[in-house]
């Protein structure tokens, strides 16, 4: 296979990835809004806060992007922005209680369903595909 049908194969299993759904189940969020909240807890859980600039970069959007998407959840009263004490300009963005509710119910439904997957497929396949799609990335990165 050439290095174009490679490009091509590649962007389909990232394209793939990015659509992915563990449940059938309706989901409270899209894929965007779920890798913003899984940002939010993440820097909860190492007990930081976090603000859009971090968000954008982590995520890989702009900023215009991570305000239009915190104000559509704060809309919905899953974010909620917090200014700083010291420094009003700083706004750190958090999860609403209800949706840290709502967060740990999805994340639990997509365990339960990965956890099918695991016993048809096998930790072994599981731990090799993750191993060599990280290798894959990390190689691209150095390579840049």
């Amino acid at each position: 296979m050439d290095t174009t049908n490679y490009l091509s194969q590649i962007l389909k299993v990232i394209k793939r990835a990015e659509n992915l759904r563990f449940s059938k189940e309706k989901t409270q969020f899209n894929n965007s809004e779920m890798r913003l909240i899984e940002e939010v807890v993440a820097s909860k859980i190492r007990g930081e806060r976090i603000i859009s600039t971090q968000l954008a970069e982590s995520l890989g959007v702009t900023r215009s992007a991570i305000s239009q998407m915190v104000n559509k959840l704060e809309d919905r009263n899953i974010v909620k922005r917090v200014a700083d004490k010291t420094d009003r300009k700083i706004a750190y963005i958090e999860l609403s209680p209800e949706a840290e509710e709502l967060y740990e119910k999805q994340q639990a439904l997509c365990c339960e369903s990965l956890a099918k997957v695991i016993e048809k497929m096998g930790t072994n396949k599981i731990d090799s595909f993750l191993s060599i799609a990280n290798e894959l990335f990390d190689t691209i990165e150095e390579t840049k």
